[in-house]
C-alpha cells in the first residue's frame, strides 16, 4: 500500500519533535500532528509541549526569579547597599516567560521546516492503524495515512471530579500565563508539579497553602520528601495534610471558598476563602481523545497509558501493534521526563528505520525537583532499596550540611542534606545517590554517570573533591544510618 507518509507522530512535544527530526534525518518522509485543546479557563499555546509552554521551562525561570529575590537579602550580608524593602512585579515576570516560551515555538516550527517535516496544526484521531482523521482549528477535516505511528500526545492535569472546579480552579496548564497576580493562592496535590509551584509562588510573597491527600513525592525517596517540606514550613508554606477538598464555590466576598475535611472519614469541615486555587493532583494520558482504541492499541485501564512490549530492563516502546509506537508521558510504567522522552525518540527512530538497534536505557535516570531546597536524585530510593535488597543488605551513608554561601547571610542551617544508598552485598555498589540543597540538579547531572558505570563506594572515597564546595560532601561521606551516629556537619 503506498501511505502518505513513512512516520507520522502524534504529539509536538520534545519527544515527538526529537523523533521526527531524527526520522526525517534518515530519509524518512514525516508527518508531525500538534494540536492544543484549550483548557478549561481558555489556555492555549504553541508547538513544543508540555515542557516548554506550562512545565519545565517557565517553573524553573519562576523559580529563578525566587532565587533572585533571595540573592538580593543575601548581597546586603556581603556589603552591599539595598532598599530595605524589595517589590516583585508578575506581570513583568510572566510577560518576559511567555515572550522567550513564544521565541522556543516559532523556533521549533522553522526547525521542522528546515528538517522537512510537515507540521499539521490538527487535532489527530486514529480512524484505523494506518489512517488518522485531522481536524483543525477551523473545522476542516482531512485524512492522512502512514506506514508508522509514533504517538507522543503526553497528558493534562486532573481535575477532581466536584461542582464548580472547572469554573473556579486553575492547574498549571493555567499558572504560567496568568495576567494579574495569584494573590492568597491554595495548592491542591503533593507532586513535584504542586510542591514547586507553591514554592515558588511563596517565595514570591503570596499567602500559600498546599493541602495534600496523602504522601509528598510519591516515588521519591520519602526522607528527602519531608526534608523539603518542612524547608517549605520554614519558609512560609502552610501545609494541610490529610485532607481533599469537598466542596468548592464563589463566596460573597468574590474569592473562591474551599470546604474541605480528613481523608480518614472524619466529620470535621473546615473552609478557608482564597484568591486562586490551583489543582495538581495528578495528570491523565490522552490516549482515549487520539482514538488508540480505533487501532486497537491497548492501554493500561487504570492509567490510559499504552502499554509498551518487554519488562525490566527490556521495557520498549512498541505497542502491541506492531507499527505503532509510544514514547514519554504516554507510555505506562516509564519515567515522565523530558529528556528521557527526547533520548527514546531518537533512538526510536534510529530503530524504526534501520539506522540503529539500539534500545533505550530506562534504568538510572537522574532527576530534580526545584522546590525551594532542590532536590536531585538518580537509582534508588531508601524504600526501593529496602523493597529490592533487603533492609538488611544495604547501608545509607549521609550527612546534612550548610551551603558556604548561606554562612555569612546565616540562613539554611542544615537545609542541606545528602545520601549514598549502596549495597553490602556487591562491595557496597551505589544504588542511589540523592542531594537536597541549592544546584541540585547541576550536581546530580555529573554524579548519575558514577552509577550508569557501576560504581563504588569506594570509589566516591577516592574521588579528590572541589573545596569548598557542596558537591564535595559526596567524597568524603563517612557517618552511616546504621550507627546512629549524630551526620550534621562539622566545620568547612
Amino acid at each position: 500500500m503506498q501511505y502518505d507518509y513513512d512516520l507520522l507522530v502524534i504529539g509536538g512535544g520534545s519527544g515527538g519533535l526529537a523523533a521526527s527530526k531524527e526520522a526525517a534525518a534518515l530519509g524518512a518522509k514525516v508527518a508531525v500532528c500538534d494540536y492544543v485543546t484549550p483548557s478549561p479557563k481558555g489556555t492555549t499555546w504553541g508547538l513544543g509541549g508540555t515542557c516548554v509552554n506550562v512545565g519545565c521551562i517557565p517553573k524553573k525561570l519562576m523559580h529563578q526569579a525566587c532565587l533572585l529575590g533571595l540573592a538580593v537579602e543575601d548581597a546586603k550580608s556581603f556589603g552591599w547597599k539595598l532598599p530595605d524593602e524589595k517589590t516583585h512585579d508578575w506581570e513583568t515576570m510572566v510577560n518576559n516567560v511567555q515572550d522567550y516560551i513564544s521565541g522556543l515555538n516559532f523556533r521549533y516550527r522553522t526547525e521542522l521546516r528546515t528538517k522537512k517535516v510537515d507540521y499539521l496544526n490538527a487535532l489527530a484521531v486514529f480512524v484505523d492503524e494506518h489512517t488518522v482523521e485531522l481536524t483543525d482549528r477551523k473545522g476542516n477535516v482531512s485524512r492522512k495515512t502512514a506506514e508508522n505511528f509514533i504517538v507522543a500526545t503526553g497528558g493534562r492535569p486532573k481535575y477532581l471530579g466536584i461542582p464548580n472546579e472547572m469554573e473556579l480552579c486553575i492547574t498549571s496548564d493555567d499558572l504560567f500565563s496568568l495576567s494579574s497576580p495569584p494573590g492568597k493562592t491554595l495548592v491542591v496535590g503533593a507532586s513535584y508539579v504542586a510542591l514547586e509551584c507553591a514554592g515558588f509562588l511563596r517565595g514570591l510573597n503570596y499567602d500559600t497553602t498546599v493541602m495534600m491527600r496523602s504522601i509528598p513525592l510519591r516515588g521519591f525517596d520519602q526522607q528527602c520528601a519531608e526534608m523539603i517540606c518542612s524547608y517549605m514550613e520554614e519558609e512560609g508554606t502552610k501545609f494541610i495534610r490529610g485532607c481533599i477538598p469537598a466542596k468548592i464555590e464563589k463566596a460573597e466576598s468574590g474569592k473562591i471558598k474551599v470546604f474541605w475535611k480528613p481523608t480518614n472519614g472524619g466529620d470535621t469541615m473546615e473552609s478557608d476563602e482564597y484568591d486562586t486555587v490551583m489543582l495538581a493532583i495528578g495528570r491523565y494520558a490522552l490516549t482515549e481523545q487520539c482514538g488508540v482504541q480505533n487501532a486497537g492499541i491497548k492501554t493500561d485501564p487504570s492509567s490510559k497509558k499504552i502499554i509498551g512490549t518487554g519488562t525490566g530492563v527490556g521495557l520498549t516502546e512498541q505497542s502491541n501493534v506492531d507499527h505503532i509506537y509510544a514514547i514519554g508521558d504516554v507510555l505506562h510504567g516509564y519515567p515522565e521526563l523530558t529528556p528521557v522522552a527526547i533520548q527514546a525518540g531518537i533512538l526510536l527512530a534510529r530503530r524504526i528505520f534501520g539506522a540503529s538497534s539500539k534500545a533505550m536505557d530506562y534504568e538510572k535516570v537522574p532527576t530534580a525537583v526545584f522546590t525551594p531546597v532542590e532536590y536531585g536524585c538518580v537509582g534508588l530510593s531508601e524504600e526501593d532499596a529496602i523493597a529490592r535488597h533487603g533492609e538488611e543488605n544495604i547501608e545509607v551513608y549521609h550527612q546534612s550540611f550548610k551551603p558556604l554561601e548561606l554562612t555569612v547571610p546565616g540562613r539554611g542551617d542544615n537545609a542541606g542534606y545528602l545520601k549514598v544508598i549502596v549495597d553490602k552485598k556487591d562491595n557496597e555498589r551505589v544504588l542511589g545517590m540523592h542531594y537536597l540543597g541549592w544546584g541540585a540538579g547541576e550536581i546530580m547531572q555529573g554524579f548519575a554517570i558514577a552509577l550508569k558505570l557501576r560504581a563504588t563506594k569506594e570509589d566516591l572515597d577516592e574521588l579528590v573533591g572541589i573545596h569548598p564546595t557542596s558537591a564535595e560532601l559526596f567524597t568524603t561521606l563517612k557517618v552511616t544510618k546504621s550507627s546512629g551516629l549524630d551526620f550534621r556537619q562539622a566545620g568547612c
